[in-house]
């Protein structure tokens, strides 16, 4: 198992203690470690009937999962084993264990059915295994399936329309096998030779009659057509006819064991591997190890809180969980890239805006891959927030470089000026022009320098106004100048000093521009992953319907044939709300999309938006002083 920690056998995952579930905590942890997505095979059925060889086998072990050779139930609880999938590359496959149901010593019925409804909401292929044939009696026994309604929901919610939770159970119910062991009958009907799965679907038909016993009957049968659209089944027979082999199944050697019996487990075992699906939730959300963890602790809090397991509230705890990581994974992705491309100082702001704008694309897709259920995209305003925080930053250290960087080199390159100026050497005739050709060639060398960075026009011009007072100075007492000569000096360099300040601030201007358009980048690249994240979501959500509605329309179609007129009228109101749904969601022109990204913009931009710099006025202040001459 390349993502996570390999199991050299099963652990409990949900323990069974006084009738009270309890999540092992060290199994989470196993899960936590597993990113890959997972295949989960959960296997129910009455105690004794061979559950836990079976899992065994899928593992393609003779040991693991405990078995046992007395009445007593072996399996308590829930227990679990990942393995690498044996054909699925880069997928885990979680092997669930049940203890058996109808266990004379736990007493209380109620623990079975939550043990059975945590396998259904857990798994993504779920195997009911029974002893000898789909009878009426088997039927009865798997009335576990009826109080699903009861002990699962679909919704957090009653729908205003009225039509039952229960309906939107095939949307994310498992695919659903039913394995019936130690099989003694000929697959055939009315004489005629018949498939496993006809058998299946043959025995779940629903007996005529409007009568109370036809009507329980009947409940199980309607619940495995209406919420398992897949459903599949194997017979196996009886592995051996020795009682002692058998009471040490694990044992024998499969060469001793009933070549029909080794044949059909071959069979399931394949078919497992190979058509057993990736766990997905509602809208196609994929079920990794993490979010597994993530799902058993949710619903048996729920179950030992008194409330019911909830699909959407499970969703929503899972989402919050894995928004606020794909925002922390995001954020540092840009952290460490944006600290990988960029050497400081940049040249230009443009530079170092054109690394930010690479980076945060990729932390946006970073997050989009991982996120999901972002209700009113609260975790995406949140990185947007983020990201605009570190982007400051980066900007903030990349200026005190520049400024360091900058000062180093005046000070260097001015150095001969200074001490020029300690010993007086241009307080002479003729010093004020040999100090101002030794002031521009300290410009001049300044300007050779490369990659001064953005505040090498602001650091020139303080170091030029901290030498004006003794420019000054030195222009006054040069003696060899005229007072006119003097005056067109003085006024001279209060024209160069305001050009280099226009300078200056066309310089802030471009800059400041230069935000804006990186913001207005920024935002359309949010808004542009956000369009195309929903659009997928809404896809999704269309085909989860029309899948829905396809398995509804069967249902009421086999109703309808089998001359169950009344039940398959009843479906109606089902399936109109399925249909008026996908209209809506196809034909509006996605109005909730566009809906979304208007609000998104709005608040993203108020997020991104600083207070906008007075530089025009400024800009017009400067130039005043040249129509002045």
């Amino acid at each position: 198992m390349a993502s996570g920690p390999t199991m050299m056998a099963p652990i409990c995952l949900v323990e069974n203690q006084n009738q009270r579930l309890k999540v092992n905590q060290q199994a989470v942890e196993i899960l936590d470690k597993i990113s890959q997505p997972v295949v989960v095979v959960a296997i129910v059925g009455l105690y004794r009937t061979g559950k836990s060889y079976l899992m065994n086998c899928l593992a393609g072990q003779n040991t693991g999962f405990p078995l046992g050779s007395t009445v007593q139930s072996e399996t308590k609880g829930i227990w679990m084993w990942c393995i690498p999938h044996p054909s699925k590359p880069n997928h885990t496959l979680v092997l669930l264990d049940t203890e058996g149901l109808g266990d004379v010593e736990k007493g209380d019925t109620k623990n079975d059915s939550w043990i059975f409804a945590l396998a259904v909401l857990l798994s993504s292929t779920f195997v009911y295994n029974s002893m000898g044939t789909i009878n009426h009696q088997a039927l009865e026994q798997l009335h576990y399936v009826t109080e699903l309604t009861e002990l699962i929901r679909a919704k957090s919610s009653p729908r205003p329309d009225g039509v039952e939770d229960s309906t939107e159970f095939v949307g994310f119910f498992p695919d659903f096998i039913w394995a019936v062991r130690d099989f003694t009958l000929e697959l055939k009907l009315h004489g005629h030779p018949i498939t496993e799965d006809d058998y299946l679907e043959n025995a779940v038909k629903l007996i005529p009659g409007n009568n109370l016993k036809a009507q329980i009957s009947n409940q199980p049968r309607e619940c495995i057509r209406n919420f398992f659209p897949n459903r599949k089944c194997f017979v196996f027979d009886r592995p051996s006819s020795d009682k002692i082999l058998l009471a040490h199944i694990e044992d024998v050697p499969e060469d001793e064991l009933d070549p029909n019996f080794q044949e059909q487990t071959k069979n399931f075992c394949s078919y497992i591997s190979t058509n057993a699906k990736t766990k997905t939730l509602r809208e196609g959300i994929i079920v990794n190890g993490n979010r597994l963890g993530t799902l058993v602790v949710t619903y048996v809090d729920a179950i030992n809180s008194g409330a019911v397991p909830c699909l959407e509230n499970a969703v929503t705890i899972l989402a919050q969980r894995e928004n606020s990581a794909a925002v922390q994974k995001a954020a540092d992705h840009y952290s460490e890239q944006m600290a990988q491309r960029v050497r400081l100082p940049t040249d230009t702001l443009q530079e170092l805006l054109d690394v930010h704008m690479a980076c945060e694309k990729e932390a946006i897709a970073i997050f989009m891959e991982h996120c999901f259920k972002d209700k009113n995209q609260e975790f995406q305003k949140m990185l947007v927030e983020i990201i605009k925080n570190k982007k400051e930053d980066f900007l903030l250290q990349n200026e005190e470089a520049s400024v360091k960087y900058c000062w180093d080199k005046l000070n260097h390159l001015s150095k001969a000026l200074m001490e020029s100026i300690s010993a007086g050497k241009f307080f002479v005739p003729g010093g004020y022009k040999l100090y101002i050709e030794t002031k521009k060639k300290i410009e001049q060398d300044y300007s050779q320098v490369p990659r001064k960075g953005v505040k090498a026009n602001e650091v020139l011009q303080s170091f030029l106004q901290s030498q004006a007072p003794i420019e000054n100075s030195i222009l006054q007492s040069d003696k060899a100048l005229t007072n006119a000569e003097k005056a067109v000096a003085v006024e001279r360099a209060k024209k160069e000093a305001a050009e280099k300040e226009l300078e200056l601030l066309r310089q802030k201007q471009m800059e400041q521009q230069q935000q804006e358009e990186a913001q207005d980048r920024s935002l359309e690249e949010n808004k542009g992953q956000l369009k195309e994240k929903l659009e997928k979501e809404r896809e999704n959500y269309i085909r989860e319907l029309e899948r829905i509605m396809e398995h509804k329309l069967k249902v009421r179609e086999d109703l309808l044939n089998e001359g169950f007129r009344n039940k398959s009228e009843e479906m109606d109101a089902e399936i109109n709300y399925l249909k008026n749904i996908v209209y809506k969601n196809t034909n509006d022109n996605t109005p909730f999309i566009s809906q979304a990204l208007d609000k998104f913009a709005i608040e993203i931009t108020s997020i991104l938006s600083a207070p906008a710099k007075l530089l025009g006025q400024i800009v017009k202040g400067i130039s005043s002083l040249f129509k002045k001459d």
